[in-house]
């Protein structure tokens, strides 16, 4: 299936607005990460996010996936609603970007944040970590709004800025 590039995208404030919109419409992601000896690793999650795009979820720090985080750091996030159905008006969004696990003060902000959207959150877990992914790049996915088959991808700045970077459209070919 062809690509058919654009220049043609919405201003930063409304892709903003879109990618707000595409991350509380689940409350579950899907983490991908990668091993050592490069070995692709993906986990489901419950997550949170802030006003930079940052995505933060709690963890086991023996997991595979909270691992990979600690050697590597590098992940990739999608997020989506799975009770879309073939045909429909299709949504969703992938973050990229680096993770690590949160310490300290960093740790505090983030379970605000988490006990903020998961209000049954029992603050008693010590078993778990906090971990923060630090979105770089996004891919927003969301037909009704941009289009059918259509991708954007933005670039995140540290405070949150977004620039487009590009748009594709895949088209129907022979």
């Amino acid at each position: 299936m062809p690509v058919a590039h654009s220049s043609k995208h919405p201003t930063a404030s409304r892709l903003g607005a879109i990618a707000r919109r595409l991350l509380g419409a689940s409350t579950l992601c899907a983490i991908a990460t990668v091993s050592p000896d490069e070995r692709p690793h993906i986990n489901t999650a419950y997550f949170a996010w802030g006003p930079s795009y940052e995505i933060v979820w709690l963890s086991a720090p023996e997991a595979r996936h909270s691992r990979n985080v600690r050697t590597a750091g590098a992940a990739a996030i999608a997020v989506f609603r799975s009770t879309q159905t073939w045909g429909g008006s299709d949504r969703g969004i992938q973050l990229f970007g680096r993770a690590r696990e949160l310490r300290g003060r960093d740790a505090l902000d983030t379970e605000r944040l988490y006990a903020a959207r998961f209000r049954s959150y029992d603050a008693d877990l010590d078993a778990y970590r906090f971990y923060r992914l630090r979105t770089n790049r996004m891919k927003l996915f969301d037909e009704r709004v941009l289009g059918g088959a259509t991708f954007v991808t933005v670039r995140v700045g540290p405070s949150g800025r977004i620039a487009w970077e590009r748009t594709e459209r895949y088209v129907g070919g022979d």
